[in-house]
């Protein structure tokens, strides 16, 4: 039997009310989901509230997923828009480009020196909301500048001018 069976079967039993198997599926995806939110939310007490409320919602809409992604993907987009609307309700702003300033130059010029992950991901929490939530969607988490437009309600000329500044950000933080 493979994963995707055995986390079918999981969901039928979660669906079915199973506390065995509820705990089973957040033992499996928790950590995943925890670790996406702390990168969102930069604060670990943030974190872990969403955290519950994301688990809530999963397993209160169990009904309404219908295998067509992996469980770990739907969960993750759940987690997602949790993280966007908590910050959102902490006034997360996003920089509209103005007319005309359409066009981004991104350098594929990577910095010399090596640098270190705790190093990077200290620059990465100092970024301000708008920028660390792109940068992240986009280069931690894979989602492409079309799908953060939808996630965050912006357009997709402004996911891609917030990570272009979140690079640059993050370029000048890390030569300091």
């Amino acid at each position: 039997m493979d994963a995707t069976q055995t986390h079918r079967e999981l969901v039928e039993r979660c669906r079915e009310g199973r506390r065995d198997a509820q705990f089973e599926l957040y033992r499996l995806y928790s950590r995943a989901m925890y670790n996406t939110a702390l990168r969102m939310l930069q604060n670990s007490h943030d974190a872990e509230d969403v955290l519950q409320s994301i688990f809530v919602e999963v397993f209160g809409k169990l009904d309404s997923f219908r295998h067509e992604s992996s469980i770990g993907a739907w969960m993750k987009r759940i987690t997602v828009t949790k993280c966007i609307n908590f910050l959102k309700s902490r006034r997360l702003t996003f920089s509209e480009l103005s007319p005309g300033s359409d066009k981004f130059e991104e350098s594929d010029a990577e910095p010399e020196s090596p640098y270190t992950v705790e190093r990077i991901n200290r620059a990465i929490n100092t970024l301000p909301d708008g920028y660390r939530v792109v940068f992240s969607l986009y280069a931690v988490e894979g989602y492409d500048h079309e799908e953060i437009a939808q996630i965050l309600g912006i357009t997709e000329a402004t996911s891609k001018s917030q990570y272009s500044r979140a690079k640059a950000k993050l370029r000048e933080i890390l030569s300091d």
